[in-house]
Parts: structure tokens; sequence; C-alpha cells
């Protein structure tokens, strides 16, 4: 889709100088700027390169004032980098505005739904889901029976959300993401075997919240396993059953949260943490990549290891682990000395 210079300062309350009738239809770095193509400029440190750059269009703040002569349009704005974010949540919002039912695609009975869904191809509703307004879900999704969905949702290609789970407004799930499926549950008898225990509870889903590609959320085997609002799951991420994630915490790839821990809110844990079941871990905490928590965490602590202990505990120990080579070889200098002297 192609848009003007004057349609996007139109979009962005911002003043055209240059050829309003530019057309751009691609985005692009400032370095990188070819022809039909928007960048912006808001680190001074790039200031050169929009004097040299093949796009359409810039953005820029008001105060700038060229000393050379350029070849790109400007649209000139308060702040061009808080308007060229924007400028993205504005595109990416007519990308996504789809609507209709494509076939083949399979609604069961019972179920209702909202204004303008839409609904992809190879998709199968169960039986009794309810469907808020502008909800949208991409091809080859699954879901299943009594499920809920609140307005603005969006399922990407081959999400799955299995039986009873509830899904709250302005949700955002990757391809891949499989929520409600069963919990890690087995009872070992005493043949040696295991006995699966059935996972009867769901999973609940707060407004706002993002699933990122491939991440698994476990129904609880009873109650709910619950994801509170604004919560941001990055991908390949596995939260267990009858966990709790408090609001607004963000969690990055490769995660693992063992069942029945609770996480507090506001908190941020790297990538490829691994965290121990039935622990509390207290709100604003944040933990290192590749950390191990085997313990409760009160509020607003930093962590990192494996195990995880404080922060600066271990930035202290850590340049003596790096320094164990020398240290090593000062304490048998020293032993030597010793004997030598005695």
């Amino acid at each position: 889709m192609k848009f003007t210079a004057a349609q996007i300062a139109g979009i962005l309350e911002g003043e055209v100088v240059g050829n309003p009738e530019a057309e751009v239809f691609k985005l692009a770095k400032i370095e990188e700027g070819t022809e039909g193509s928007l960048t912006f400029l808001a680190n001074p440190k790039y200031v050169n390169y929009i004097y040299t750059t093949d796009a359409t269009i810039t953005i820029v703040n008001h105060s700038f004032e060229p000393e050379q002569a350029l070849k790109t349009t400007l649209i000139k704005v308060e702040d061009a980098y808080q308007s060229f974010s924007k400028l993205l949540e504005y595109y990416n919002q007519v990308k996504l505005m789809k609507s209709g039912i494509e076939q083949p695609s399979v609604i069961s009975e019972n179920v209702t739904y909202g204004a303008n869904l839409y609904l992809g191809s190879f998709s199968y509703v169960g039986k009794n889901v309810v469907i808020g307004n502008d909800v949208k879900i991409y091809p080859n999704c699954f879901i299943g029976d009594n499920v809920t969905i609140g307005d603005n949702t969006i399922l990407f290609a081959g999400v799955k959300i299995y039986s009873e789970s509830v899904i709250g407004a302005n949700c955002t799930m990757h391809s891949g993401a499989i929520i409600g499926s069963d919990g890690f549950g087995f009872a070992p008898t005493e043949a040696g075997t295991y006995n699966k225990i059935p996972q009867i509870g769901n999973v609940i889903l707060e407004d706002y919240v993002d699933v990122g590609a491939s991440t698994t959320i476990d129904r609880a085997t009873l109650g709910s396993t619950i994801i509170r609002k604004g919560v941001k799951l990055d991908n390949h991420i596995q939260i267990a059953h009858n966990v709790e994630i408090g609001e607004h915490t963000v969690i990055a790839a490769q995660t693992g949260v063992a069942g029945s821990t609770k996480i507090g809110s506001h908190c941020m844990i790297g990538g490829q943490v691994g965290i121990a079941g039935h622990l509390t871990i207290g709100n604003h905490v944040r933990v290192q990549a590749q950390s191990g928590i085997g313990k409760n965490i009160a509020d607003g602590e930093v962590i990192q290891g494996s195990p995880a202990f404080n922060y600066g505990d271990y930035s202290k120990s850590y340049v003596h682990f790096r320094n164990l080579p020398k240290i090593v070889a000062d304490l048998e200098e020293l032993k030597k000395n010793n004997t030598n002297t005695n």
C-alpha cells in the first residue's frame, strides 16, 4: 500500500517540507533508505545520512534545519522517534485490518461472535465458544469447546487454544502458541510406572497479554493457570500448571516455570531462566539470563547465577572466579616459598 507525504503528515499532525505528493510504500533505516521508502532522523549521530539517503520521505524534529541540499521530502514533527513509532502502529493496524470468514473453516454449534470477525481458512471453532468484536483468527488455528476470547484479540496462524480457556481483550498470540494443554501431572506406581493425573482446570489470560511463538501455557490440575493483565511472554517459554504470573511482568525466551509457582507483578526475567515449582517470587524482581531459581525471592531483588543469588554478590564472586587460575598460582607460590623458608 502507498502513502503520500501529505497523508502521513495528516496522521502525524506534521508539516511537509518538499513534495506533498511524494509516495512511499516501505520503511527503511536512514542509512539504508531507497526510493519509495520512509525513514526518520531522531539521533543526532545519524544526521549526516540525511544528506545522502535515497529515502523518499524522512520524518524529522521541528528543530532540524538542513545545512546542505536534500533529496528527501521532510515531514517535521514534535518528536520524530515517537511519530515514527505511531506510524508503525498505524501501519500494522492497516495491515491487520481483515474481516470475514474464509473457507474451508469449521464453526461448531452455539458459537457467538461479535462484529468484524476474521476467521482464516482451515481454522476450527468448537462448541459454545464466545468471541468478541474485532477478533482476528488467522488460518490453521484451533479453538476448543467453551473458550472465551475478548475484543480486539489476535491469534496468528497455527495457534491452539484448548477447551475452557479464557482469553481477555487486546491479547496477541503468535504462531505455534498453545494455551491450555495438559499440565505435566503423573503419579508413580509401585511397579515403577506412572499414572496420568487428569488435568481438569483451565488457563486464564487477562487483558493485554502477549504470548510469543511456540510458547506453551498448561492448564491447571484444578483451578486455573493465570496470566495477569499486561504480561509479555517471549518465544519458546514453558508455563506449567497452576502457575500465576502477576501484572506487567515480562519474560524472555526459553524460560521455564514449573508448576504452582507464583510470580509477582512488574518482574523482568531474562532468557533461559529455570524456575522450580511451588515457589513465590515477589514484585519488581529482576532475574538475569540463565539463572536457576530454587528458593523464594523477596520483592525488589536482583539475582543471577545457578543456583541464583544476589546480583551484586554474584558479580563480585565472578571476578574472583575469572582470576581463579592466578589465585591458585599465587597460593602455590606462597606454599613453595613457605616450604623453602622452613
